[in-house]
């Protein structure tokens, strides 16, 4: 019988070497050096450099839709409030040892390969910098943390602030959870919407 099963199972087909995300973004990374390099007058027009932008704003368009949606999804199926909790926690240890990490990688190719010395207009905007330091020693703490909490739910999702999306996905979540049976209504809803994101999304 479980040969039986196990032959019914349907075999998923390998993916094409072209449809890998990483593969095409090494493609297009070549392409576009390539592209700059035998045609760098047209590379640097304004509507080769508003393809760029485009992108990168299209991306920065579903980032908070897709954290919202995924934490809802994700804390509202959880029945165990503890597990909940165990798994904050782990997610917050993983944060900040990656990003100490990456921090890391970051000072050290910066201080030792010195990427873009040479380049004219590679300089760094010494006000620009003073400016942001200023801003930096001005914020305290307490201010930070004021911040997190969103005026509006609106107006979190419309500035693009992922501390505040977080926080207000974190709230909804809890409860939607808290509500029990009465509960089940919203969450085929926010599954459903954390797949769409997440089929639309670049990544």
């Amino acid at each position: 019988m479980a040969a039986t099963i196990a032959a019914e199972a349907p075999v998923s087909a390998a993916k094409p070497w072209y449809r890998v995300l990483y593969v095409q973004v090494l493609i297009a990374i070549v392409l576009g050096a390539l592209f700059g390099w035998l045609w760098p007058a047209l590379a640097t027009n304004d509507w080769i450099k508003a393809l760029g932008d485009g992108f990168i704003k299209l991306i920065k368009m579903v980032i908070a839709p897709i954290i919202f949606c995924t934490v809802v999804s994700g804390i509202a199926h959880i029945q165990d409030a503890k597990k909940v909790g165990r798994i904050g926690v782990k997610a917050l240890v993983y944060f900040e040892v990656v990003s100490t990490f990456a921090l890391v990688i970051g000072l050290l190719v910066g201080n030792l390969i010195r990427p873009g010395a040479g380049f004219g207009g590679g300089m760094a905007n010494a006000q620009a910098v003073a400016g942001y330091a200023k801003q930096a020693e001005a914020q305290k703490s307490v201010d930070f943390f004021l911040h997190i909490i969103p005026d509006t739910v609106v107006g979190a999702f419309a500035q693009g602030e992922i501390l505040q999306v977080l926080l207000f996905s974190i709230l909804f979540g809890f409860a939607i959870m808290g509500l029990g049976e009465r509960g089940h209504t919203i969450r085929p809803l926010s599954t459903m919407r954390h797949t769409r994101c997440s089929a639309s999304s670049p990544s």
